[in-house]
């Protein structure tokens, strides 16, 4: 295994094991941040622009929308 999937592998490990005791907001708001970057990435690289920008702007609205999303989830009682 080369260096840079060694890295990769570390990474995954570390950010996973990171969320073992996150709160119901906080695990909203960072699912709605990765799926928001992924989405961005991809958007953004198909349509010919750069995806390190998508995925920002992506991480940004996802996080927005995660956080908003579970203010909505507390007020209905859930």
């Amino acid at each position: 295994m080369n260096t840079r999937k060694k890295i990769m592998v570390l990474c995954l490990a570390v950010g996973l094991g990171g969320c073992a005791n996150m709160s119901d907001t906080e695990r909203r708001t960072g699912t709605g941040a990765a799926i928001g970057a992924v989405g961005g990435a991809l958007i953004s690289s198909l349509t010919g622009g750069k995806a390190g920008v998508g995925a920002l702007i992506g991480a940004a609205a996802g996080a927005g929308s995660g956080y908003l999303y579970d203010r909505h989830e507390k007020a209905q009682g859930n």
